[in-house]
């Protein structure tokens, strides 16, 4: 019996601490936008990483989900569509797209991920990649100080006709390169514009 209820009492301490992260990252992506958080003086740096993109959690809208930029059809009726390759201030370039299951079966995203040992997410889109054929060059996912990629996590048991916003973030490749390949294990790449 103690040791039924010590496993319930640990799995409890998981689902508080994992919900105190979950309140502490999306407090932390909060501000910007319309003037409501405070100012960088002109003489302070820009800050070292860029906040998440507006469609990139669960429950967020979708910033342009009518748009379609690409489209990668992969396996089991998995399609991902691409809304936006945007490169901002800070030196990044923020891809938007919805994933949607149009199979048969739940999908999970396992095969997306990098193959780093680090990272904590099991099912991300941390394998997904940025190319510059032209400039011979590949751009991986951001990572966090934590070893999080700054790209869509918990990309699990997406049932069959559903569909869920994804993002990723990578370093911004030369202002002059405008035309990228985007990289998906598993899925045929899209090529795509970088906009500003």
């Amino acid at each position: 019996m103690s040791i039924r209820r010590t496993t319930k009492a640990a799995r409890g301490a998981v689902v508080l601490a994992g919900a105190v992260g979950l309140a502490l990252v999306v407090a932390g992506c909060g501000g910007g936008g319309d003037g409501g958080g405070a100012k960088a003086s002109d003489g302070d740096k820009p800050p070292a990483r860029s906040t998440a993109p507006k469609d990139g959690g669960p429950g967020s809208p979708a910033a342009d989900s009518d748009k379609v930029i690409g489209e990668m059809k992969g396996p089991d009726g998995v399609v991902v569509t691409l809304h936006s390759v945007v490169r901002d201030s800070g030196g990044f370039v923020t891809v938007n797209g919805t994933v949607a299951n149009h199979g048969n079966r739940p999908f999970n995203a396992i095969n997306w991920r990098s193959n780093e040992t680090e990272l904590r997410s099991r099912s991300s889109i941390s394998g997904a990649t940025l190319v510059d054929k032209a400039g011979k060059k590949r751009y991986l996912v951001l990572r966090d100080t934590n070893g999080e990629c700054l790209c869509t996590t918990g990309l699990s048991g997406l049932m069959p006709g559903a569909s869920r916003p994804v993002f990723a973030q990578f370093p911004a490749p030369p202002a002059k390169v405008t035309d990228v390949d985007f990289q998906l294990p598993t899925m045929p790449p899209a090529s795509v514009q970088i906009t500003d």
